[in-house]
């Protein structure tokens, strides 16, 4: 990143144009937060929810900003007049860091679920090939071997253009990224140009943010256009991805497990230890091994290899790739403590993801299943009761907190509770550390234990504050804690 722009120049990039009053300086990056602002940055303001990115101008000067962008005008500095300063931010975060979409080949993976899971499977799949791949998600960005953070699952556009730029400087041969909703609603990828788009699958989520699943499916599908994406792999068992692969303009590759596609998997047998099954493609069939049970997570596997041969990879690299898959923090990670009961903590925290993971430990344990889970606070409301309907299919479902926020506890629980099978067994304990103990104390040898819902974080919110709280933790040292009680 080591070239630097005027800012006549990168305005040229604004799509609905600019006026640029003042100085016409060099630009070396570009922001939208004040406090990260370094000198001979571009600092853009946004409107915000709960903060006003104008009132913040005066802080970004003062600490070296060379110029802002702003939708209402101010006097006497270099600054560039716009009428939505977020929909400008990606066109001007990309122009600035050279365009690193149009110099890297970008994979966008979106879908309600299994997006983490399909981005890292397709860096071991590239590993396998011999590339160098960087991925970007929810549980952080890798450039290469290097991590780091992200605050969000699609970075705000400004950083994500950043972490382009850097994964070109660093040599990196493809970017993965995890694609939300929220970043398309947002506009965080509206300057990434896409050499191959997945999409997963289409479940409630995010409701209190879309509304209803008309807006969602929308949102989503806007992604496979061709003046966004080059190429399409669709996963077509479900209704919506059918829908987008027959409307996309995009060239477009199906896959699917229940349905006829393009590439589909087969023999799928499923242990605790993972999964095999057969790759079929148009040239035959492959037998292929998965470190990770579920069918959902074949369905992953399919639309990570069918990307990978999009991008000129083989299909013996697809089938490495699949079996030296790392454990994903909260993706179905076994928790393995001696003569410990089996554990599984996973991030599922959709009714369908729940439904997923719930199937998937029936078939893969001999005993019974107990499920421990809670819902979101101050997030789509009109899920919860389903949550409880998915979770029901265990032996025994433990009730409990997963980030309150500034909900009580008790009431999201009530929610869930009214959508639980009256015949399940249900107890309710809203402190989750002492759910996953009254789990853990239940369970027999051949008992499964799934702790839902939180996955790879490591906070609990309650009440505005941010708990250190990781799942995998806790539940590690309450097995401890129980086989010392046991002695």
């Amino acid at each position: 990143m080591s070239e630097h722009r005027r800012l006549s120049e990168i305005v040229q990039s604004l799509p609905e144009g600019g006026r640029l009053l003042g100085a016409d300086p060099l630009i070396y990056g570009v922001t939208h937060d004040s406090r990260a602002v370094r000198p001979g940055d571009l600092f853009v303001a946004i409107p915000g929810a709960s903060a006003d990115g104008h009132d913040f101008v005066d802080r970004a000067f003062a600490v070296g900003a060379a110029a802002v962008v702003v939708e209402r005008d101010i006097e006497g500095v270099s600054r560039v007049v716009v009428p939505d300063a977020r929909s400008a931010l990606p066109w001007l975060a990309a122009a600035a860091y050279g365009n690193p979409s149009h110099r890297l080949p970008v994979v966008g993976v979106t879908g309600t679920n299994g997006k983490t899971t399909v981005t890292h499977l397709l860096e071991q799949i590239m590993l396998a090939d011999g590339r160098s791949p960087g991925v970007v998600g929810t549980i952080g960005a890798r450039i290469g071997s290097t991590q780091a953070s992200v605050a969000r699952t699609t970075p705000e556009a400004s950083d994500l253009q950043r972490l382009l730029a850097e994964m070109v400087d660093a040599g990196v041969d493809v970017a993965a990224i995890e694609v939300s909703s929220h970043a398309l609603s947002l506009h965080r990828v509206d300057a990434v140009r896409f050499r191959v788009a997945g999409f997963t699958n289409l479940m409630q989520d995010h409701l209190d943010f879309h509304g209803d699943m008309e807006r969602y499916f929308a949102v989503k599908a806007s992604l496979f256009t061709t003046e966004r994406t080059d190429h399409a792999v669709i996963s077509i068992d479900d209704d919506a991805g059918a829908a987008i692969a027959k409307a996309t303009d995009v060239p477009t590759t199906t896959v699917a497990l229940d349905r006829d596609a393009d590439f589909t998997a087969s023999n799928i047998v499923e242990t605790v230890a993972g999964t095999t099954f057969l790759f079929n493609s148009p040239a035959g069939s492959r037998a292929a091994r998965l470190p990770l049970p579920g069918r959902f997570n074949v369905q992953n596997a399919l639309i990570a290899g069918v990307v990978a041969l999009e991008l000129g990879a083989a299909e013996e690299s697809i089938i490495a790739g699949f079996e030296a898959l790392p454990t994903i923090p909260g993706r179905f990670e076994r928790i393995v403590e001696p003569d410990a009961v089996p554990v599984v903590v996973d991030y599922a925290h959709t009714p369908d993801a729940i439904d997923a993971v719930v199937e998937a430990g029936r078939r893969i344990s001999d005993g019974r299943l107990i499920v421990v889970f809670g819902a979101g606070g101050d997030r789509d409301q009109n899920k919860r009761a389903a949550m409880g309907r998915a979770a029901s299919r265990a032996d025994l479902v433990i009730l409990t907190s997963d980030n309150p926020r500034s909900e009580d506890p008790r009431a999201i629980a009530a929610a869930v509770r009214s959508g639980i099978d009256a015949s399940a067994g249900v107890i309710e304990e809203p402190n989750r550390r002492l759910a996953i103990r009254m789990g853990l104390a239940a369970a027999g040898g051949n008992d499964l234990v799934l702790v839902l819902g939180k996955g790879h974080e490591q906070g609990q919110e309650i009440a505005g504050r941010v708990e250190p709280f990781d799942d995998r933790v806790v539940v590690r040292e309450e097995l401890r804690h129980l086989s010392g009680a046991s002695a």
